[in-house]
């Protein structure tokens, strides 16, 4: 099993270990690119507890906190894993996230202000064209993510962008892993593009119908050309 690999801020033995030990730990967690390997990540006790500046005790106890969130999953005699979810669990997964951003995207046409939808459009500068976005595809990977998350956001909606949070963790990591393969990236420009002006000209139904399509297309890459998820 591939174990670990990734930077963790050290955590003040002043501070509340327990709280400050699970966020570092969640937030680690949810930074992964959990598909882009084979196996299931490692996570070793003793490794974490020495890279935080604590005891393995608090890592323990967050890890526990964390398996009951569904993030983590403890193997009897092998230790503790990130838990990474089937293609049919990715797909599910996938659908419901298509039902909440456009639900978002529908309350962002109500709710966000001009500014706000205009950041939007601001988070592409630097992507002229798809050409940019293939040349800087890491960048670019994280520029749509955080579009979506801010899609979430401006629906102002607290009970919508808690149930996605619980989903976000697993859409992260595969939208950056989907994003690199056949030249996803070009027609994620087109479509961001097309929900961007949905939203600034107020058009709920297209801005829904435009988020829930973009998703569900993603839903049709995993399921035909997917092979690394069982």
């Amino acid at each position: 099993m591939s174990k670990l690999n990734i930077p963790l801020r050290r955590v003040d033995d002043s501070q509340v270990l327990k709280d400050k030990v699970y966020d570092a730990l969640k937030e680690a967690i949810t930074s992964m690119d959990i598909y882009a390997q084979a196996e299931s990540p490692k996570l070793d006790e003793r490794r974490l507890a020495e890279e935080l500046g604590v005891s393995r005790t608090p890592v323990r106890e967050a890890l526990s906190r964390l398996e009951q969130e569904g993030l983590v999953q403890t193997i009897p005699r092998r230790g503790a894993f990130v838990v990474r979810k089937s293609k049919k669990q990715i797909l599910e997964l996938i659908c419901v996230w298509a039902a909440l951003e456009g639900m978002a995207a529908r309350l962002a046409t109500k709710h966000a202000t001009n500014e706000e939808l205009a950041s939007l459009r601001k988070l592409f500068a630097t992507f002229d064209d798809s050409d940019g976005a293939r040349a800087h595809i890491d960048e670019y990977s994280q520029t749509n993510i955080d579009f979506h998350q801010s899609i979430m956001q401006l629906s102002k909606c607290d009970l919508l962008m808690q149930l996605a949070e619980d989903l976000f963790v697993h859409m992260r990591s595969i939208r950056s892993q989907t994003i690199k393969e056949r030249d996803r990236a070009a027609q994620s420009i087109i479509d961001h593009m097309r929900i961007i002006e949905a939203l600034e000209k107020r058009d709920t139904d297209l801005a829904e119908r435009l988020v829930r399509e973009h998703a569900l297309n993603l839903g049709e890459h995993v399921n035909a050309y997917v092979e690394y998820l069982k």
